[in-house]
């Protein structure tokens, strides 16, 4: 894995806690989180050819998926997507938005 990747890896994992947490608190803290690493990533965007989103969001899954955050977990039964619901220049765009982010998460995953 490469630094680019880890960035990006790390701001969607915030927005996936952001939206599997039920506790509104906790819920504003990722996505302040998120805010701070997406505006990281858009002053100093990774170039294109070193970031496979859907690899990056594969991970973050995984990492916002922590068997620590579980008890926290209850907006929805979800299953996320296989592919990342944001491009690599959503997420570097400038006013990208955190609260619709987190909603498109929700509505993106399978609630079985």
């Amino acid at each position: 894995m490469n630094a680019s990747v880890d960035r990006v890896r790390d701001a969607l994992a915030e927005l996936i806690k952001a939206a599997l947490v039920s506790n509104d608190g906790r819920s504003l803290a990722f996505r302040q989180a998120a805010a701070e690493k997406l505006a990281a990533l858009a002053a100093d965007p990774p170039r294109a050819e070193t970031v496979r989103i859907d690899g990056a969001w594969t991970l973050a899954v995984g990492a916002a998926e922590a068997p620590e955050l579980r008890p926290e977990e209850g907006r929805v039964n979800l299953t996320l997507p296989q592919t990342a619901p944001f491009t690599l220049e959503d997420l570097t765009s400038e006013g990208f938005d955190v609260a619709a982010a987190v909603e498109t998460i929700r509505k993106s995953a399978s609630t079985g």
